[in-house]
Protein backbone atom coordinates (compact mmCIF):
# COMPACT_ATOMS: atom_id res chain seq x y z
CA UNK A 1 0.00 0.00 0.00
CA UNK A 2 2.83 2.40 0.84
CA UNK A 3 4.45 1.91 -2.57
CA UNK A 4 1.13 2.53 -4.33
CA UNK A 5 0.44 5.69 -2.36
CA UNK A 6 3.99 6.89 -3.03
CA UNK A 7 3.42 6.49 -6.78
CA UNK A 8 0.02 8.19 -6.62
CA UNK A 9 1.52 11.13 -4.74
CA UNK A 10 3.61 11.95 -7.83
CA UNK A 11 0.84 11.79 -10.43
CA UNK A 12 -2.55 10.33 -11.29
CA UNK A 13 -2.34 6.70 -12.45
CA UNK A 14 -5.01 4.49 -13.94
CA UNK A 15 -5.63 1.14 -12.29
CA UNK A 16 -3.84 -0.67 -15.12
CA UNK A 17 -0.80 1.60 -14.96
CA UNK A 18 -0.54 1.33 -11.20
CA UNK A 19 -0.87 -2.44 -11.34
CA UNK A 20 1.94 -2.63 -13.90
CA UNK A 21 4.18 -0.31 -11.88
CA UNK A 22 3.69 -2.33 -8.70
CA UNK A 23 4.29 -5.62 -10.54
CA UNK A 24 7.54 -4.17 -11.99
CA UNK A 25 8.66 -3.46 -8.42
CA UNK A 26 8.28 -7.16 -7.63
CA UNK A 27 5.05 -7.24 -5.60
CA UNK A 28 2.88 -10.36 -5.79
CA UNK A 29 -0.10 -10.24 -8.15
CA UNK A 30 -2.60 -11.02 -5.38
CA UNK A 31 -1.25 -8.24 -3.15
CA UNK A 32 -1.26 -5.76 -6.04
CA UNK A 33 -4.83 -6.66 -6.94
CA UNK A 34 -5.98 -6.20 -3.33
CA UNK A 35 -4.25 -2.83 -2.95
CA UNK A 36 -5.53 -1.50 -6.27
CA UNK A 37 -9.07 -2.62 -5.41
CA UNK A 38 -8.85 -0.82 -2.07
CA UNK A 39 -7.56 2.34 -3.73
CA UNK A 40 -10.41 2.25 -6.25
CA UNK A 41 -12.94 1.87 -3.42
CA UNK A 42 -11.38 4.82 -1.59
CA UNK A 43 -11.47 6.80 -4.89
CA UNK A 44 -7.73 7.40 -4.90
CA UNK A 45 -7.77 5.78 -8.34
CA UNK A 46 -10.42 6.80 -10.84
CA UNK A 47 -9.93 5.53 -14.39
CA UNK A 48 -12.49 7.95 -15.83
CA UNK A 49 -10.72 10.93 -14.26
CA UNK A 50 -7.33 9.64 -15.37
CA UNK A 51 -8.53 9.11 -18.95
CA UNK A 52 -10.11 12.57 -19.06
CA UNK A 53 -6.87 14.17 -17.84
CA UNK A 54 -4.82 12.27 -20.39
CA UNK A 55 -7.18 13.26 -23.23
CA UNK A 56 -7.10 16.90 -22.15
CA UNK A 57 -3.30 16.88 -21.98
CA UNK A 58 -2.94 15.26 -25.41
CA UNK A 59 -5.47 17.66 -26.94
CA UNK A 60 -3.39 20.55 -25.61
CA UNK A 61 -0.43 19.07 -27.49
CA UNK A 62 -2.50 19.05 -30.70
CA UNK A 63 -3.10 15.30 -30.95
CA UNK A 64 -6.24 13.90 -32.51
CA UNK A 65 -8.63 11.16 -31.42
CA UNK A 66 -6.98 8.30 -33.33
CA UNK A 67 -3.62 8.87 -31.70
CA UNK A 68 -5.16 9.40 -28.26
CA UNK A 69 -7.33 6.28 -28.62
CA UNK A 70 -4.25 4.20 -29.43
CA UNK A 71 -2.40 5.57 -26.40
CA UNK A 72 -5.32 4.91 -24.05
CA UNK A 73 -5.69 1.37 -25.41
CA UNK A 74 -1.97 0.75 -24.82
CA UNK A 75 -2.49 1.87 -21.22
CA UNK A 76 -5.28 -0.73 -20.95
CA UNK A 77 -8.19 1.61 -20.38
CA UNK A 78 -11.63 0.07 -20.95
CA UNK A 79 -12.80 0.49 -24.57
CA UNK A 80 -16.20 1.86 -23.50
CA UNK A 81 -14.48 4.42 -21.27
CA UNK A 82 -12.21 5.46 -24.16
CA UNK A 83 -15.19 5.99 -26.46
CA UNK A 84 -17.06 7.95 -23.80
CA UNK A 85 -14.16 10.28 -23.03
CA UNK A 86 -13.34 10.89 -26.70
CA UNK A 87 -16.98 11.60 -27.61
CA UNK A 88 -17.01 14.63 -25.32
CA UNK A 89 -14.82 16.78 -27.59
CA UNK A 90 -15.03 18.66 -30.91
CA UNK A 91 -12.25 17.07 -32.93
CA UNK A 92 -12.95 18.95 -36.16
CA UNK A 93 -12.47 22.26 -34.36
CA UNK A 94 -9.25 21.03 -32.76
CA UNK A 95 -7.97 19.94 -36.18
CA UNK A 96 -8.68 23.43 -37.56
CA UNK A 97 -6.92 25.04 -34.58
CA UNK A 98 -3.87 22.77 -34.96
CA UNK A 99 -3.69 23.52 -38.70
CA UNK A 100 -3.88 27.28 -38.11
CA UNK A 101 -1.27 27.11 -35.34
CA UNK A 102 1.18 25.24 -37.60
CA UNK A 103 0.48 26.76 -41.03
CA UNK A 104 -1.29 30.07 -40.37
CA UNK A 105 -4.84 31.17 -41.15
CA UNK A 106 -4.49 31.02 -44.94
CA UNK A 107 -6.01 27.97 -46.62
CA UNK A 108 -3.69 25.74 -48.69
CA UNK A 109 -2.97 27.43 -52.02
CA UNK A 110 -2.36 24.32 -54.16
CA UNK A 111 -2.74 20.54 -54.06
CA UNK A 112 0.83 19.99 -52.92
CA UNK A 113 0.39 22.26 -49.88
CA UNK A 114 -3.02 20.76 -49.17
CA UNK A 115 -1.48 17.26 -49.17
CA UNK A 116 1.36 18.42 -46.90
CA UNK A 117 -1.05 19.85 -44.35
CA UNK A 118 -3.27 16.76 -44.58
CA UNK A 119 -0.27 14.48 -43.89
CA UNK A 120 0.64 16.59 -40.86
CA UNK A 121 -2.88 16.33 -39.43
CA UNK A 122 -2.99 12.61 -40.19
CA UNK A 123 0.29 12.12 -38.30
CA UNK A 124 -1.22 14.00 -35.36
CA UNK A 125 -4.08 11.47 -35.24
CA UNK A 126 -7.01 13.14 -36.96
CA UNK A 127 -9.46 11.23 -39.17
CA UNK A 128 -10.06 11.99 -42.83
CA UNK A 129 -13.32 13.79 -41.96
CA UNK A 130 -11.56 16.02 -39.43
CA UNK A 131 -8.80 16.77 -41.94
CA UNK A 132 -11.29 17.70 -44.68
CA UNK A 133 -13.05 19.98 -42.22
CA UNK A 134 -9.78 21.60 -41.16
CA UNK A 135 -8.62 22.19 -44.72
CA UNK A 136 -12.00 23.55 -45.79
CA UNK A 137 -13.81 23.10 -49.05
CA UNK A 138 -11.41 22.86 -51.89
CA UNK A 139 -11.74 25.75 -54.28
CA UNK A 140 -8.61 24.73 -56.14
CA UNK A 141 -9.14 24.67 -59.88
CA UNK A 142 -8.88 21.11 -61.24
CA UNK A 143 -7.94 22.40 -64.72
CA UNK A 144 -4.79 24.27 -63.67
Amino acid sequence: MAAAVELLARRDYSSGELTAKLRERGFAASAVHAVVSDLIEQRFIDDARSAAHRVSYQMGRGHGPLRIRRELAELEFDELLIETVLAEHSWAQLARDVRVRKFGPERPYDWRERARQARFLQYRGFSADHIRSALGASDLDLDS
